[in-house]
């Protein structure tokens, strides 16, 4: 049976990722999931380049506008979120676009998510210390009650990868291999294909700029005032553009320089997500040029495609 088809559109912030998948959207009749880290809050409309009403009654959009600032967001929940999104969307036999420069959000989705608390160093040495006085063998056979799976794929005498099973099941109260079956990755029920925007640098931190200085001119200053009368988020708080702005308000420095540290700072982040997609090997990087339009790079697309 085939399976069904997922399309990413991935690459650095001002790549034109958005309004391109708007027009790939149009032209396949697919719908949107959003895997930005800062469009899901309510109330950074600027901030987060998120698409307009407009643009989301055109295109039907998921994971946009579903969080209050003051809440927490993550990989784990995006997965979780995204996840049902496909299954909705392709039950209806639409193809799901997911969207997105936040790196870890996407392969979170594309190949699953390790979710552990960490380490707890006080219970690995005293587990470490059982091993000495009462021997390896007592908790291997420890190990074969809780996770039988998971010591069948362990030699006895590997005191270390025995000890770090052990250690996940006390600290997340669940077992190694229940874990790692978190890490199940979408080519186990789709068919996904990733595609990313490729600009020219110079080009993109052009871009960037002028992103930038149409945000101050639609708002971003009153916006950003607004998010400060409630206490962000850890998440909610990373936003580009809420620390250089919240050191104009306290008179640190001016407007203009907030502007420019924002400008710098959004292509240091632009920089970090080509390095972080460059390193995808399933990516498929499609040449923008600037003359370009959206309709243009959509087809490029579309020409790879056999739907």
């Amino acid at each position: 049976m085939k399976k069904p088809l997922v399309l990413f559109l991935v690459g650095p912030t001002a790549s034109g990722k958005s309004s391109v998948a708007e027009e790939l959207a149009r032209q396949i009749g697919a719908e949107i999931i959003s895997a930005d880290s800062m469009q899901v809050y309510r109330g950074m409309d600027i901030l987060s380049a998120k698409p307009t009403l407009c643009q989301r009654k055109a295109v039907p959009h998921y994971l946009v506008d579903i969080l209050d600032p003051t809440e927490q967001y993550s990989a784990a929940v995006f997965r979780e979120k995204a996840l049902k999104a496909l299954e909705e969307i392709t039950g209806r036999g639409k193809i799901p676009l997911v969207v997105g420069g936040t790196g870890l959000y996407i392969k979170s989705l594309t190949r699953g998510l390790f979710i552990d608390k960490g380490k707890d160093e006080q219970l690995r040495k005293a587990l470490e210390k059982e091993a000495k006085h009462r021997g390896i063998e007592h908790l291997y056979e420890r190990l074969k009650e809780v996770d039988p799976e998971a010591a069948g794929k362990i030699h006895p005498n590997d005191l270390r990868r025995v000890v770090r099973a052990l250690e996940a099941y006390e600290v997340n109260s669940m077992t190694i291999t229940e874990l790692k079956g978190n890490m199940e990755g979408l080519d186990e029920k789709y068919d996904f294909k990733i595609f990313a925007i490729d600009r020219v640098r110079g080009e993109l931190y052009e871009r960037i700029e002028l992103r930038v200085d149409k945000m101050f001119e639609a708002g971003l200053l009153e916006e950003i005032k607004n998010l400060l009368k409630v206490p962000l988020s850890h998440t909610a708080k990373q936003a580009i553009g809420i620390n250089q702005i919240s050191a104009y308000l306290n008179k640190e420095c001016s407007q203009d320089e907030a502007k420019e540290l924002i400008k710098r700072d959004t292509r240091r982040f632009a920089k970090r997500q080509l390095t972080w997609f460059r390193a995808e090997k399933d990516i498929i990087w499609i040449k923008a040029e600037s003359i370009d339009t959206d309709e243009a790079i959509a087809s490029k697309i579309l020409s790879l495609l056999v739907l």
